[in-house]
């Protein structure tokens, strides 16, 4: 095989609630994740050495070379394979950054897949989810994808039922948002949670989407709609627009609202003014081979 084509698909918290601080600096929470049809397009192919990067479009936000999250999932692979591993990695950048939906995480996700497939490492997706916590929280849930519960600082996973049908609208405002500054300001907030994933597991068991909708939330919400206030106005006007519910992804700024179906969310959608707007769908994968 001298190539692997793959789609790293994004993700959104139906309920996320911050249950403190932990001793190593990161905070423990526990959240309710599902994976969406907004992908991105990762591509490797196998090269005469090292690892190469190539992003389109080329603007398109990845962070710096040395802490991307593709390059951090080969370094990881490369050094609990002590195999060299040599790829260029073409990313199709679809989600946006700073936006909570696990962008850079579906793309170590992918890197992580697709390497193990490109050199035949025969590894399990337990163990690829292992490696992938040590690149990021989301990055075990973003391997697996569909409906799950995540412990600890997220990396801890149980399934949960896949969600009734239904339709999610997205919208992202302009700016984006720093999660080591939302959590810090969460902090400073002294914030109560709401404590919505107890809600949301029991709506999912029970499959009732009414309930799933009014039980969605996020401890972080508030505090990054005090930053980006267009959080907030988003949230109201796909309320506005029909959505059964509402809510933030992650620590921001993408909003997300649910809908019964299609002709709904796409009427909601072409009232949204928003940078960035889509009607996306669950799905049961985190990524996918193509």
């Amino acid at each position: 095989m001298s190539r692997v084509r793959l789609r790293a698909f994004a993700k959104v918290n139906y309920a996320l609630d911050v249950l403190g601080l932990r001793t190593d600096g990161y905070h423990e929470i526990r959240t309710v994740m599902q994976g969406i049809s907004l992908a991105d397009e990762v591509e490797l192919r196998r090269a005469t050495g090292g690892f190469e990067l190539t992003t389109e479009p080329e603007e398109a936000e990845i962070g710096p070379p040395e802490r991307n999250t593709a390059y951090l999932a080969w370094k990881s692979l490369r050094g609990l394979t002590d195999d060299e591993l040599p790829v260029s990695v073409t990313l199709r950048k679809k989600i946006p950054a700073g936006a909570g939906l696990g962008g850079g995480s579906a793309d170590a996700a992918a890197v992580l897949v697709g390497l193990n497939e490109l050199f035949g490492l025969r590894m399990r997706v337990e163990e690829l989810r292992e490696l992938g916590a040590e690149v990021g929280a989301d990055v075990p849930f973003c391997i697996s994808g569909g409906t799950a519960l995540g412990e600890g600082v997220g990396e801890i996973l149980t399934p949960l039922p896949a969600p009734p049908h239904h339709r999610l609208v997205l919208a992202k405002p302009p700016r984006g948002a720093d999660t080591g500054g939302i959590y810090r300001a969460y902090d400073a907030a002294k914030t109560e949670s709401i404590n919505s994933v107890g809600p949301v597991v029991s709506a999912l068991r029970s499959g009732s989407l009414q309930d799933l909708a009014a039980a969605v939330g996020n401890d972080l919400a508030p505090v990054t709609a005090g930053f980006v206030p267009e959080v907030e106005i988003l949230g109201r006007t796909l309320l506005e627009s029909g959505a059964l519910g509402a809510s933030m992804s992650g620590s921001g700024t993408a909003v997300y609202g649910i809908f019964d179906d299609e002709e709904a969310a796409r009427g909601a959608k072409d009232r949204i003014a928003a940078p960035f707007t889509g009607v996306y769908e669950p799905v049961s994968r985190g990524v996918e081979i193509v």
